[in-house]
């Protein structure tokens, strides 16, 4: 049976800390709704602007697939594999927290802001060794395209992998493109989150941040009512 579910920007969790503004699709720190506990094996979607400067100190984590998309500004990243880098705009970052790892995120430019969006994904199996990888991905190939970013560890699909059989694309449309996009298990669900432009998935007319999740059909028509920039989850829907 086919199940919508319609985040609308403006329902999502805020959190001003001054240093950071931060909007949680899902229950998160201060935000808590019965709700939005997770939608399937996606549990969080933080879309975080952070100050000049400020960032988050070193913290731990633990089973879960850490995604980070950078769309503005330098993020440095620091963890207890030994990773010192840096995140640029179209990057894409995956930590496979495992048994374990501490690491910390700050703004790398004193004077401008930084927008990135960070989500857990339940892992499908738990306990795995850490692991950790990034890629800049090219902007111009995803031009009404599906650029996919991250795929399951064990196939050989495009892009950064993650221990869960969830994959992720990205996708800048123009005004008017119409696509479907397939599953590629029938027990795996949809949610788009529209970062810019219009939408139309489902009669639901999707403006800038809202999302949308779909449970139920094997295939999903995106129609880009405006140039529009959006993210693509195929999720797990069963937790193991």
């Amino acid at each position: 049976m086919k199940q919508i579910t319609f985040h609308p920007a403006n329902e999502r969790g805020f959190a001003d800390h001054g240093w950071l503004k931060a909007a949680h699709s899902f229950s998160f720190a201060g935000f808590y709704d019965p709700k939005k506990i997770h939608f399937g094996a996606l549990r969080v979607l933080n879309d975080d602007i952070i100050a000049g400067g400020m960032g988050f100190g070193t913290h731990p984590h633990d089973n879960m697939e850490i995604i980070t998309i950078m769309l503005e500004g330098e993020l440095a990243h620091k963890d207890s594999m030994g990773h010192v880098q840096s995140l640029l705009p179209n990057e894409v970052q995956v930590m496979s927290a495992g048994t374990g790892i501490y690491h910390s995120e700050y703004n790398n430019l004193p004077d401008k802001r930084i927008n990135l969006l960070q989500t857990w994904i339940f892992p499908a199996k738990r306990n795995v060794t850490p692991r950790y990888d990034q890629k800049i991905f090219e902007p111009t190939e995803r031009i009404n395209n599906l650029q996919m970013l991250v795929s399951p560890i064990d196939t050989e699909d495009d892009g950064l992998k993650i221990h869960q059989n969830a994959w992720l694309y990205r996708a800048t449309f123009d005004a008017g493109l119409q696509t479907t996009v397939k599953l590629h298990t029938s027990t795996n669900g949809f949610y788009i989150f529209n970062l810019e432009g219009d939408l139309e998935i489902e009669g639901h007319q999707l403006g800038r941040r809202d999302a949308i999740g779909v449970i139920g059909n094997e295939e999903l028509t995106i129609t880009s009512k405006t140039k529009s920039d959006f993210v693509v989850f195929e999720i797990p829907m069963q937790l193991r």
